[in-house]
């Protein structure tokens, strides 16, 4: 071989390990240093339209949670006055300090918008510490025009969703396919917990929403 070719070798080698250590960087593991919280089915309480059977807007088939909801279904419970949903709350996990972690693999399809399909439920100024809402096929940290668009052109694919918590220090961190979207300040200290599934928005929302997820954990520093 010779001087000029074990040269070229060399300097090959360093870019495709250059290559390697960026993409790596890019493509993080959000839950590194945290903990995984067992889960059963207990901690899945799903919330769903009072007056409809759980089948008619769920459904659970090979490892695949199914979740729906039509614009004009009523609320989980006759005495809200909030919009339509059927949502997955993770139940007993409830939190008001440390740092906490949600992970799932979603799915939506073409068709759905104005439906938040993760969120963080309570604050101390607001309902919510986060929702992410998808809109035209388009992930949104609440309402896109106003907050801010995450991620585009999520219809008809499997995509990862990690939210992490940080409530002593404030913070929210949003990880679409292992890279980082988006952090911010969360909304103050409550009793908090993760939520996913379908929850209209109040207006421009198509009549028939659907999401499914799978894989969902939680994990804890």
């Amino acid at each position: 071989m010779t001087k000029f070719s074990i040269q070229n070798v060399v300097f090959l080698t360093s870019l495709m390990s250059l290559y390697t250590n960026v993409f790596m960087e890019s493509v993080a593991d959000p839950t590194e240093g945290f903990t995984n919280v067992p889960l059963t089915e207990y901690n899945f309480e799903i919330q769903r339209p009072y007056d409809i059977p759980l089948n008619q807007r769920y459904s659970y088939e090979n490892g695949t949670r199914r979740l729906w909801v039509y614009a004009d279904d009523k609320p989980h419970n006759p005495n809200s006055h909030t919009m339509p949903r059927t949502e997955i709350r993770i139940r007993g996990l409830d939190y008001s300090s440390g740092v906490w972690q949600f992970e799932g693999y979603g799915f939506v399809p073409n068709g759905t918008s104005g439906a938040t399909i993760v969120q963080i439920h309570g604050a101390s100024h607001g309902a919510t510490t986060i929702m992410l809402r998808i809109i035209d096929g388009n992930m949104n940290y609440y309402c896109g025009a106003v907050r801010g668009i995450l991620a585009t052109q999520m219809y008809d694919k499997w995509f990862k969703v990690n939210l992490i918590h940080d409530v002593d220090g404030g913070r929210v961190t949003v990880y679409i396919d292992g890279e980082q979207k988006a952090e911010t300040k969360d909304r103050g200290p409550g009793d908090l917990y993760f939520k996913c599934g379908v929850y209209a928005a109040s207006t421009n929302i198509s009549y028939f929403m659907e999401s499914r997820w799978r894989d969902i954990k939680i994990y804890k520093k």
